[in-house]
């Protein structure tokens, strides 16, 4: 059984780390669905919205947060 990469953070976002425990972005429930919000991290630790391993799926929509689904569409394993 694969650990979760999906961790909530309250009712409307949820974090998303991938199978090494990095954390590679969020989803934010967004006018009624489910947004990824990529984000990456710079040299010095620094936040950096939109940018990481997962930048080509900045802004894809989920109708729900299927575990399944997510992690074979980003990791593919």
């Amino acid at each position: 059984m694969f650990p979760s990469l999906l961790k909530p953070l309250n009712e409307g976002s949820s974090a998303l780390h991938d199978p090494a425990g990095l954390h590679v972005g969020n989803f934010k429930w967004i006018k009624g669905q489910w947004k990824f919000k990529a984000i990456g991290y710079g040299l010095a630790g620094q936040v950096m919205p939109g940018h990481g391993p997962l930048t080509a799926w900045h802004n894809s929509s989920f109708a729900q947060l299927d575990e399944a689904i997510i992690r074979a569409q980003f990791f593919q394993e």
